[in-house]
């Protein structure tokens, strides 16, 4: 799992019929200091998250798991809003 942050939504008024009802959204991933890592990338939401939110989310075939369907051209998912962050130095 990985840590990012929602930056916006993806609009698209066509989709594979897998994806047709979830929506999808550009995350920013973050480090554990939540420092920008990496390039934006897009994910299906599964979790209702917002622009603004902290998420973590899953990559590679992993993240057809949660979704409602057996098979998906799916990349990432957001699988959880994270709550609050605690790092002890």
């Amino acid at each position: 799992m990985y840590l990012g942050k929602v930056i916006g939504n993806i609009w698209a008024t066509k989709k594979y019929p897998a994806v047709h009802s979830l929506k999808m959204m550009l995350i920013q991933p973050l480090d554990a200091e939540q420092n920008n890592s990496g390039e934006p990338l897009i994910a299906i939401d599964t979790v209702g998250s917002g622009p603004g939110e902290i998420v973590f989310y899953i990559t590679a075939s992993e993240a057809v798991i949660p979704l409602p369907v057996d098979f998906a051209p799916v990349d990432a998912s957001i699988v959880g809003i994270v709550d609050s962050i605690n790092i002890e130095n």
